[in-house]
């Protein structure tokens, strides 16, 4: 996270209405307007300065659907392999998840661990009652916030809750992430999707914005900042991919999970 001090070298991600410049020209390719690029060029943008994490929008943009949108110039450095890798990660991911988000959604996506494994570490139990089972794949169920869903994936497991932010709980991502990395998600219908990223137990990142772009608040590496580009507007598969799951369908998301659990009762919402 970028420290309040450092607000002023970001001035220029809060203006309403960026005009020329490489600030205009960065903001319009995170919007998707490009038939402003042609006007931005003309009033002198640069689309090989960097702007955030070293990423210049000419260099950012080799990633997104124009790959040919600025002429390179001699000695820029194109897509290495990993971040060649990355884009079309993301082209699948993007299309497997889709459909798979909707307000009041929490989830959290764990790297390393299958669902076995964190139903452990979070002392759940399965739900066995078939009647409750059948109860659970209906909006109506929204109220218990104490039962979740949990399924294997390529690369970890998630934990699901189709009505309520348990999953991005501290208490329960702080016992999932033990030697590992959890991404939190919480799509609050009030307040926009609600982000978090804890480590070995350690919150490293809070008020998150995936799905939203590149935020300077948010994005401290490289890395950081082309998934945020890639995953704008797919906030479930951004927080697959944070923590490097790579789902092959949306069933973790939309169900059944491989299991329905009950936590135990304690403080799971608290840090």
């Amino acid at each position: 996270m970028v420290a309040q001090s450092d607000e002023d070298e970001f001035a220029w991600y809060f203006d309403d209405e960026p005009v020329g410049g490489t600030p205009g020209l960065w903001q319009v390719l995170m919007d998707d307007q490009l038939e402003f690029v042609g006007e931005l060029l003309a009033a002198g943008a640069d689309p090989w300065q960097p702007v955030l994490g070293g990423w210049s929008p000419g260099r950012l943009s080799l990633a997104g659907p124009v790959p040919g949108l600025f002429a390179m110039p001699e000695g820029e450095q194109g897509l290495c392999a990993v971040e060649h890798a990355a884009v079309l990660e993301a082209q699948r991911l993007r299309a497997v998840l889709a459909d798979s988000y909707h307000e009041g959604l929490g989830l959290a996506c764990v790297a390393g661990i299958d669902a076995a494994e964190a139903v452990r570490r979070l002392g759940a139990t399965p739900v066995e009652d078939r009647s409750r089972l059948r109860a659970l794949q209906t909006p109506e169920w929204g109220e218990d916030l104490g039962t979740v869903g949990v399924t294997t994936v390529p690369g970890g497991c998630i934990i699901t809750q189709p009505w309520g932010y348990t999953p991005q709980n501290p208490g329960v991502q702080k016992r999932l992430s033990a030697g590992t990395a959890c991404y939190g998600l919480y799509a609050n219908a009030k307040s926009g999707n609600q982000g978090s990223l804890v480590r070995d137990g350690v919150i490293e990142g809070w008020d998150l914005h995936p799905g939203g772009g590149p935020d300077p608040f948010d994005t401290v590496t490289s890395e950081d900042v082309l998934l945020a580009y890639l995953y704008r507007s797919h906030p479930v598969a951004h927080a697959c991919a944070w923590v490097g799951l790579r789902p092959t369908d949306a069933r973790a998301i939309t169900g059944p999970p491989d299991a329905w659990v009950e936590l135990p009762e304690r403080g799971y919402g608290k840090s």
